[in-house]
């Protein structure tokens, strides 16, 4: 496998020896101080042309980067789909190579580079033939910080969290599995994650982030909680799924607590109450009920 040394080489000297490739910067975690280093970091790297057209005429230009495993063209498939894409404007190579090496590799105008260039702050600079590039701070991941919780969102969530559970079971007690499974997915592990986020930022000031898709979460949740995080997860089988879902409750119902006494929000302990009974109601309702209550 290729090292980081190697790679950067590489991508700076394909745009050295190009003259259509007038600059070279890099986003994503490579460019994060605080992001864990490891074997699977792609390279989120932007090539900054006079015009993307002879790139796209060429498709086997991008061959210049390794033997390839698999490649995706994001903006095609958009374009496939009915989506306006520009490709005059940019155009993107997602690319996984035999060595184990990945890099997104993105190609704009000058006049897309400046229009989008401050957008993230985790940009580093790595190569400006003509000084094109903006002047820009010291990368910093401060826009992907958990962001302290407002008293409206804490209720959303929490009304959110206890509503939708009576979906989960419902699909369950029907023996309509994915949909269950999507309910739980998409609305009960989506409002958890959000308090799990809240409850992280909490006890470091907001001065983190919780991780795309709460990657972090074992770094940073307490071994007791993430045990119980990872008991979130079940199988198909309906009585594992059960205990997942009060497993969950247990979870949300701790760490919403802590986040309400902190902040000075309300915890919907009737809610909580009326619900939990709710499910276990439905958990023991025998199969052939004809009336929920």
């Amino acid at each position: 496998m290729r090292n980081e040394k190697e790679m950067f080489e590489l991508i700076k000297n394909v745009a050295q020896n190009d003259e259509r490739i007038r600059a070279v910067y890099m986003n994503g975690s490579r460019a994060n101080p605080n992001a864990p280093k490891d074997i699977f970091q792609d390279y989120d790297i932007v090539y900054v042309v006079t015009e993307t057209a002879p790139f796209l005429k060429d498709d086997k230009w991008i061959h210049i980067f390794g033997d390839l495993i698999m490649i995706q063209e994001p903006d095609k498939l958009a374009q496939g789909v009915g989506v306006a894409v520009d490709f005059d404007r940019s155009y993107g190579y997602l690319m996984l190579f035999t060595d184990g090496n990945r890099i997104d590799l993105h190609i704009e105008t000058k006049e897309s580079m400046i229009e989008g260039y401050f957008g993230d702050k985790l940009t580093v600079p790595l190569l400006d033939k003509e000084n094109c590039l903006p002047q820009i701070p010291t990368p910093t991941d401060i826009d992907y910080h958990v962001k302290q919780p407002t008293a409206g969102q804490y209720v959303s969530c929490t009304n959110d969290f206890w509503w939708c559970l009576q979906n989960v079971a419902k699909g369950i007690r029907r023996d309509e599995l994915p949909y269950a499974k999507r309910m739980f997915e998409e609305t009960t592990r989506a409002s958890l994650d959000q308090m799990v986020s809240w409850w992280i930022g909490s006890k470091y000031d907001f001065q983190i982030s919780s991780g795309k898709l709460g990657k972090y979460f074992k770094k940073y949740l307490p071994a007791a909680y993430w045990e119980l995080y990872k008991e979130t997860f079940s199988n198909g089988d309906y009585e594992n799924f059960w205990n997942s879902i009060f497993v969950t409750c247990d979870l949300f119902r701790a760490l919403a607590i802590d986040v309400a006494t902190q902040f000075s929000f309300i915890y919907p302990l009737n809610d909580d109450t009326n619900m939990t009974a709710y499910l276990k109601h439905l958990r023991c309702l025998p199969l052939d009920a004809t009336e929920i209550f």
